[in-house]
């Protein structure tokens, strides 16, 4: 008995803001003291190691289940399924939906009914509901639906990544300048086989000091009076941790799963940092003595930026389309997916096409 991805859409917004956007940006540091830089010096650090040009936010009246929706939608249409037959809709995300200039985000119906609303599916059946895991979300999501299938509960599940983090960013934190918008969805069916589909998994959460490495938390403007909240992080601690403990899980899950490193086709990572990314990379394989072989970690960020719980399957998306530059995913390849975000939370799922 195994889960296989049988669709796969995304959607990726057209509204784009390169790095010159923030060059009038009011930077603070935490205290709310002037950062002793100019914009320019900040933009180039920046860029040098995050990897990001541009990144994508979506346009005004959109939110994160209409953009769940619509790459849903485009998946169901890979998939040629009736969204009828849909045993449940589980959809990971952070924030709800964040209207333009509000202070609240909206959970109410879940994210998940909204989408099976805006779907037309009418089967009472269809059970929907939101899962909160941080930027592993998605993949966290894949994992729950590789449950339900071999528990016999399900036989074909819809799993959705959508955030809008432009709409609870700190225009006063650098760090505002990594993220973006943008959904990712995948359908995933039953098959009796034992080969393919989902080898193995790992998943963790560290809550001791770790509990804390991404909160959300009042403006860097302390002038600033108003009770709004926006997504922070501490860069340092984060990178750090992820460099000790995605690769640490990535290795379990592949001695677990039977293959060896080099059966390993595909690394996709969470679109976190560039310069993070490729450490995790380099990392994983030195767990194994053996160099990192050329184009094995499609990437995505530096065009989209980091769309948290969305850059999974979007980059999965892209990657079977045959959308970046030499990366594709070909029938037997075995991927090895992973991913780092609020919690902490770590996950790691080896997969067979």
């Amino acid at each position: 008995m195994a889960e296989v991805i049988i669709g796969v859409g995304s959607y990726i917004p057209q509204t784009k803001i390169i790095n010159s956007h923030f060059l009038n940006h009011r930077f603070l540091n935490e205290d709310g003291s002037a950062i002793n830089d100019t914009n320019d010096n900040i933009i180039r650090k920046f860029q040098a190691i995050t990897g990001i040009d541009e990144r994508l936010y979506a346009p005004e009246g959109v939110t994160a289940s209409n953009m769940a929706s619509i790459a849903a939608q485009k998946a169901i249409e890979d998939a040629k399924i009736d969204p009828e037959t849909l045993d449940y809709i589980i959809v990971a995300h952070n924030f709800g939906d964040m209207q333009d200039k509000n202070v609240q985000g909206d959970t109410v119906p879940s994210l998940a009914t909204r989408v099976k609303y805006e779907l037309k599916i009418k089967n009472p059946n269809c059970v929907g509901y939101d899962l909160l895991f941080g930027c592993p979300g998605w993949l966290e999501g894949m994992i729950h639906a590789r449950a339900f299938i071999k528990s016999g509960m399900a036989k074909r599940i819809l799993v959705i990544g959508t955030e809008t983090l432009s709409r609870v960013v700190d225009d006063h934190d650098r760090d505002s300048m990594i993220f973006s918008d943008g959904a990712g969805a995948t359908i995933v069916e039953y098959k009796d086989s034992e080969d393919v589909g989902i080898i193995a998994h790992k998943s963790a959460t560290y809550a001791s000091a770790e509990a804390n490495y991404l909160t959300f938390d009042g403006s860097y403007n302390k002038e600033n009076l108003q009770p709004t909240k926006y997504i922070k992080m501490s860069g340092r601690k984060i990178y750090n941790f992820a460099l000790t403990k995605v690769p640490a899980a990535m290795k379990a899950c592949l001695d677990e799963s039977g293959y060896t490193i080099k059966d390993v086709k595909k690394l996709l990572i969470h679109q976190a940092n560039e310069k993070m990314d490729q450490a995790i990379c380099d990392r994983f394989y030195q767990l194994f003595d053996v160099p990192a072989p050329k184009n094995v970690m499609p990437m995505s960020i530096q065009k989209l930026g980091n769309s948290s719980v969305a850059t999974l399957p979007t980059l999965l998306d892209l990657v079977t389309r045959k959308q970046l530059k030499d990366q594709s995913i070909e029938k037997g390849d075995v991927v090895l997916f992973a991913s780092v975000g609020a919690g902490m939370n770590i996950n790691a799922a080896v997969y067979k096409f």
